[in-house]
């Protein structure tokens, strides 16, 4: 039976992806990356540590160390212009924790969905659907971070639970990494960490945002109608695991402005006061920041005990035993930096062509 999984992201700069949660390996190739661009791999190991289980107590105990092995398109530190191949191997898998699942669907995961699908499922962390796959989005994120220089891409948790960063904080990639939650502020990242500590103890989750602000990008970029800037960063934020929503600019909160607070006006000066479209416009960006907000649910895998369907249709009390995030939002911001990398370089590579 054909079986299309949609593993390739992007039109010009074209990910395609491979692996399971605790397969051998999981892995990917990059297409459409430029020559002669100067690899940082200082850079993509930072932005794998960042993303790696076991980096502190309020992440999940499996320890990878999630170093890709790159296997061709580089040579001698550079592009060369062929696809960039990279592998990355599965080192701390405990597929036994998974035996008890194999006929079970875990409640607010994908496995009744992939077995309604595909009529067969990897009960193993959830094989394909597993969050582990995207180790590999940050490897190409932090490669399509090279052809976009003068750009900063900041991404950062603004909630988890009911504790919020105040709009207007003073964020820096320091006071970003200064913190386990991510939170750059803090006051407000010291309570969302006891909040996750207390989760993590009590076996329960959380959920919370990632906000993200991309500064310097110029003007131009994005395809008007049925590729839009911002349709293709909502597509790509919806793709990563756990998320439930995508704001950009004022968001939600458009609902309950008029036209004329909307609406963003320059001074006499020419300098925009406010910026409710959130840097893009008709699907283009504008040049002035582009931000945005990613919700994510609380973590679906708990160990308190819960109802579940298994295989024959049988009620079951459950209780998921193995290493789980309490929170995925910490290690999911650097996923979502590496999405915000994918898509912003990918159409740069198209205006270029468009030039």
């Amino acid at each position: 039976m054909f079986a299309d999984m949609s593993n390739t992201f992007g039109r010009i700069l074209r990910l395609t992806t491979f692996g399971e949660s605790h397969g051998k390996a999981i892995g990917g190739v990059i297409d459409g990356f430029p020559a002669g661009i100067a690899i940082d791999f200082a850079r993509i190991n930072r932005q794998m540590a960042r993303r790696r289980p076991g980096q502190s107590a309020l992440t999940t105990e499996r320890k990878e160390t999630d170093k890709p092995e790159f296997l061709s398109g580089i040579f001698e530190g550079k592009s060369t212009g062929a696809p960039i191949a990279f592998v990355i191997q599965n080192a701390d898998k405990r597929s036994s924790d998974y035996d008890h699942l194999r006929t079970v669907n875990r409640p607010g995961h994908a496995d009744e969905t992939y077995t309604a699908k595909y009529g067969h499922r990897d009960h193993r962390g959830g094989g394909r659907s597993s969050a582990r796959e995207t180790a590999n989005w940050v490897v190409a994120g932090a490669l399509a971070s090279h052809l976009l220089p003068g750009v900063e891409v900041l991404a950062y948790t603004s909630q988890i639970g009911e504790v919020v960063v105040p709009a207007g904080s003073l964020v820096t990639p320091e006071s970003i990494d200064a913190h386990p939650s991510r939170m750059p502020v803090s006051e407000y990242a010291r309570k969302a960490e006891a909040i996750i500590a207390q989760f993590k103890k009590t076996g329960d989750s959380i959920g919370g945002k990632v906000r993200v602000e991309v500064r310097g990008l110029m003007p131009g970029l994005g395809e008007p109608i049925f590729d839009k800037l911002s349709a293709r960063l909502a597509y790509a934020m919806m793709t990563i695991n756990a998320t439930k929503a995508f704001e950009i600019g004022s968001g939600t909160r458009a609902a309950f402005m008029k036209g004329s607070e909307h609406n963003d006006a320059p001074d006499t000066g020419g300098v925009f006061s406010s910026n409710n479209a959130g840097g893009v416009l008709g699907g283009i960006s504008t040049g002035r920041t582009l931000y945005f907000e990613v919700t994510f649910k609380p973590t679906a895998s708990i160990s308190l005990a819960q109802k579940a369907l298994d295989s024959s249709g049988q009620v079951i009390d459950l209780e998921i035993n193995g290493r789980h995030d309490p929170c995925v939002v910490p290690r999911a911001v650097p996923v979502v930096e590496a999405m915000t990398w994918l898509v912003l370089a990918d159409f740069y590579l198209m205006s270029k062509i468009n030039a």
